[in-house]
């Protein structure tokens, strides 16, 4: 067997005179030379200030490392998120009741941190939504209004579109059947934030 020489600085052994120096021959080392060498080096615990610790005699003798952790009887199973843990975009529209009341403007402006680029309305007929997009022309607007479209078909709740400017598009959300906001503006202004308009965006100039 092959011997490995290390040097170790004991300052703290009485018997010593620091500094010097003594070769640890690891053939002949028992785990609780180790463990004694360990608690001169790391200052008085066996168990060290931190990190993983040498192993004692008898957790050797046990053979824990050959032992499986867990118990074969566990019954493994895969969760499904609820609503509550999907984002917003992946949720579904859902029928609402005219006897349902609108959203309060505390639980709107919570929501509201969710949707990006839209922002809160506050007018005489109920809470709304509304977004902004500046557009490189006419044409790029109305790709936009195509595009909102074919994403908020397929909820059944539809937002109010408008060209203005012949480079702005502007839409706006609230469920007017209830007066205000409801769970579905959110949602399909979530799904309207994943539209990619980057293409659509006016060129930046570059100065020479």
């Amino acid at each position: 067997m092959a011997t490995i020489n290390l040097s170790f600085r004991f300052p703290s052994l009485p018997k010593l005179s620091p500094p010097l120096h003594h070769r640890v021959d690891f053939s002949v080392l028992t785990w609780t030379r180790i463990a004694t060498l360990r608690t001169c080096a790391t200052g008085g615990d066996l168990l060290g200030d931190f990190g993983a610790r040498d192993p004692f005699p008898a957790e050797v003798e046990s053979g824990f490392a050959e032992k499986v952790v867990g118990n074969v009887d566990t019954e493994h199973k895969i969760l499904i998120p609820n609503i509550s843990a999907l984002s917003l975009s992946q949720q579904k529209c859902t029928p609402i009741s005219p006897l349902l009341d609108p959203m309060s403007k505390d639980d709107a402006q919570k929501l509201l941190k969710k949707v990006v680029g839209w922002r809160l309305l506050d007018e005489e007929d109920g809470l709304k939504l509304q977004c902004l997009w500046k557009l490189r022309d006419f044409k790029c607007g109305v790709e936009l209004i195509n595009r909102i479209y074919k994403v908020t078909e397929s909820s059944g709740h539809f937002p109010n579109l408008h060209l203005e400017q012949t480079n702005q598009v502007r839409a706006e959300l609230w469920t007017s059947s209830i007066g205000g906001l409801s769970m579905n503006d959110f949602i399909v202004a979530a799904k309207i934030d994943e539209i990619k308009t980057s293409d659509l965006a006016p060129r930046k100039r570059i100065w020479a």
